[in-house]
């Protein structure tokens, strides 16, 4: 496809197979050309699902040349190193989130990108969705008066039959956290954090934090993986409520409702559908092959990288 940045994909993934390659194909911008596992039938299967090419083996799909870019979405454990490898192949990376387990780990990645012109972008999706940015300009005209509060949820249920978890509680946390230096900018103070184990204390699953603005403005976020389905934020101002549901992983053909509460009454603001995940993948195009601005995204790596691990500190800490 002329025009069009070439990609291809480690790992097959449930959130690939959902959503991003399907977006993938619909992005003008990309070009779809081949998916990697470790195992040889779930590539292929892949590659019959979405017409590329099937590659056994992850180092394999890096030494082709005719992939510009690659997409990461294995497990957060497996980020740093294909990340790095894909770096030092000299491929730009979209990487699922968390993009690195550490501060320390995304900093190397960066440092990488930038010593050989490389873009690294973490894959938030829902910040390409529409809804956040008119959520941002009812804000700035008022609509709920001055802002006092904001709270995110994210949780999400035991796989069915409650026989473990489909994610681990880093890959939850990010969406409130990240959500709220969107609104909120990048000089969050943490108040205070709590995790709570599995009845075996072996893994996180569930959490709560609490972060300061520059403004005053307290965000109060919670999130976990034993809980009903739930991902939504809400504004409280000085005259009213402003609250997103369905905020986070939003289907294509969802029309946001926009729920305003004040003196007046209730009011659903009803926005059209968008599809964020064709939105990220034309962003993360347009950056190289339009020669965008790479600082921003690799800076945008390392901000959140920081402010979770304080997060996780103030979470021990709490513990």
């Amino acid at each position: 496809m002329p025009g069009a940045l070439r990609i291809g994909v480690l790992g097959c993934a449930s959130i690939a197979e959902r959503r991003m390659l399907p977006s993938m194909l619909a992005q003008p911008r990309v070009e779809l050309v081949a998916v990697a596992s470790r195992h040889a039938e779930k590539a292929e299967r892949f590659a019959r699902l979405f017409g590329c090419e099937a590659v056994t083996g992850y180092e394999r799909l890096l030494a082709r040349e005719d992939i510009d870019a690659v997409y990461v979405p294995l497990p957060p454990s497996l980020h740093a190193e294909w990340v790095r490898r894909a770096l030092l192949a000299g491929k730009h990376v979209l990487c699922e989130k968390p993009f690195a387990a550490t501060l320390a780990e995304a900093e190397s990645a960066v440092a990488l990108a930038r010593d050989r012109g490389l873009l690294v972008m973490e894959s938030f999706m829902f910040l390409h969705h529409r809804q956040h940015a008119e959520v941002r300009r009812l804000l700035d005209e008022g609509l709920i008066g001055e802002p006092r509060g904001f709270s995110a949820d994210f949780g999400i249920p035991l796989l069915d039959g409650g026989g473990g978890h489909a994610s681990t509680l880093p890959e939850v946390a990010v969406y409130p956290i990240r959500v709220a230096e969107f609104f909120l900018g990048w000089e969050l103070e943490v108040l205070g954090a709590y995790e709570r184990c599995d009845a075996a204390g072996e893994f996180a699953v569930a959490g709560d934090a609490m972060l300061r603005a520059p403004s005053g403005v307290i965000a109060h976020l919670r999130y976990g993986l034993e809980h009903g389905y739930r991902a939504e934020y809400t504004w409280w101002g000085s005259a009213g409520t402003l609250t997103v549901r369905r905020a986070f992983s939003t289907p294509d053909d969802h029309a946001p409702v926009l729920r305003v509460e004040c003196r007046s009454g209730v009011e659903d603001l009803v926005l059209k559908p968008d599809s964020q995940f064709v939105n990220i993948a034309g962003f993360f195009a347009e950056a190289v092959l339009d020669g965008g601005e790479f600082r921003t995204h690799a800076d945008a790596i390392l901000r959140h990288a920081e402010l979770l691990d304080r997060v996780r500190v103030a979470a021990q800490l709490g513990g």
